[in-house]
């Protein structure tokens, strides 16, 4: 997800995430079904996340590792984004294919600038790329609250198999614009004859938007025949499903998907891709399927569900041991998303050992954090106000940071899932200036 935080006004059909809300399913009062990460068989899992307790928000941060909602004068980039530099439609529609984008690599505190394609020439053999394999579902139907007309968008199934839905009040273009959620019991008609039903808000912050909500049917199997891509109102026009999905997307077993897209892999192609592998570059798989974005209230993320599977867990380790303590000798962890990095590091132990793992993760990466696994990340480019910025300082440093942001704004980069891209590597270079700096 790349800087819709500014944007509430949605347009039903596309949207995109690399990273945002997905709650996990609550029963009374907010307390989840199912509120935390369970270990794979082999090993002692991740460091669990905790459950949403009583009256506690599930989107509430806890502690000093909290965001704040918008970091003001503490930004390690204060600036806004010109309208001018949002991405309006796809790149293949005004270039020549998904990687005609250009791609931005910070290294420590140097900066240097260069078409995606040429990602083969910044990366090495033994690094590892660790990829989201969460497919976009068409998660945007048309509905009715008695006389109302309503876009109501799903956002993720709970382990109950209650979905998370935000109702949305249609406006002028196709625009929809925020909408409190409610009241319980609530009957939303859909097409077809169908309907769902509101049941409990999730949890006392988000309860004005999300709900959980019950329906008769299949959900994905209404979404196929019902359902369009969310999008945003910066967007120029509307785009097929097709659009919204990354040359990494894979059917999940039970149908379930991301509301929208973990776009940090949207510039791939297949052709790109085997060029890395020829080159040495490894993949690794996991999966985190990410709900609606937080556009009104600069939330911050939702618990949502991931699962690393336990050969991602093996060469992920297996590239760490083979390097020693030299991070300039061998292989590096390099994140395609900030939803890799949360799922990653989710399922991380304070050891610094990756361990399968599927469940829900409520793990928000802030710099007092850090990260344990990741060295490097892959990404689009965010607002100030949005989480992800902490995300990125863990990974960079506040310096690093800015320096890449000011020599994006000044190159006039483009925002959002269908612009450009932010490659961010450790500085390995040992007589470099240290300008990774997390304290704040």
């Amino acid at each position: 997800m790349t800087g819709r935080e500014r944007y509430p006004e949605r347009v039903a059909t596309g949207g995109a995430r690399d990273g945002g809300p997905g709650p996990g399913s609550a029963g009374a009062g907010g307390a989840p079904v199912d509120g935390t990460a369970r270990p794979g068989a082999g090993g002692d899992g991740p460091e669990a996340p905790e459950a949403w307790r009583g009256s506690e928000s599930p989107v509430a941060p806890r502690g000093p590792e909290a965001p704040a909602a918008s970091r003001g004068p503490e930004s390690p980039v204060a600036w806004r984004v010109p309208d001018a530099l949002s991405a309006r439609v796809p790149a293949e529609q005004r270039g020549s294919g998904r990687d005609d984008v250009r791609l931005l690599v910070s290294r420590g505190c140097a900066v240097s600038h260069h078409a995606f394609r040429e990602l083969p020439g910044q990366v090495r053999a033994g690094d590892v790329l660790v990829v989201n394999t969460s497919m976009t579902l068409p998660a945007a139907v048309n509905g009715r609250v008695g006389g109302e007309r309503v876009v109501v968008h799903f956002s993720t199934r709970g382990a109950d198999g209650r979905w998370a839905v935000e109702l949305r009040a249609p406006g002028r273009a196709g625009a929809t614009g925020p909408r409190p959620g409610g009241p319980a019991g609530a009957v939303v008609r859909l097409p077809g004859g169908r309907a769902l039903v509101l049941e409990e808000p999730l949890g006392p912050v988000a309860g004005a938007r999300l709900w959980w909500a019950r329906t008769p049917e299949r959900v994905p199997e209404l979404l196929r025949r019902y359902g369009r891509p969310i999008r945003y109102g910066y967007t120029e026009r509307d785009q097929p499903l097709s659009a919204y999905r990354t040359v990494f997307a894979t059917p999940s077993q039970d149908g379930s998907g991301s509301a929208e897209m973990p776009s940090a892999g949207r510039p791939f192609t297949a052709a790109l891709v085997a060029g890395l592998v020829r080159r040495g570059v490894l993949f690794a798989p996991l999966s985190l399927h990410t709900g609606v974005a937080s556009a009104e209230a600069h939330e911050p993320p939702y618990p949502e569900r991931f699962a690393v599977p336990a050969a991602t867990a093996w060469l992920v380790n297996a590239v760490r041991a083979a390097r020693g303590g030299d991070r300039a000798a061998g292989g590096r962890v390099i994140a395609v998303g900030t939803t890799a990095v949360r799922a990653l590091e989710s399922a991380a132990g304070a050891d610094g050992v990756v361990r399968q793992a599927e469940g829900w993760t409520d793990l928000v990466v802030t710099p007092r954090r850090g990260v344990r696994v990741v060295d490097g990340l892959l990404t689009g480019l965010h607002e100030p106000e949005a989480s992800h910025l902490l995300m990125l300082e863990a990974v960079a440093g506040r310096e690093a940071l800015r320096l890449g942001y000011e020599a994006a704004l000044q190159e006039r980069y483009l925002w959002h899932e269908f612009g450009d891209v932010h490659l961010i590597l450790p500085d390995e270079e040992r007589d470099a200036p240290n300008c990774f700096s997390n304290e704040w």
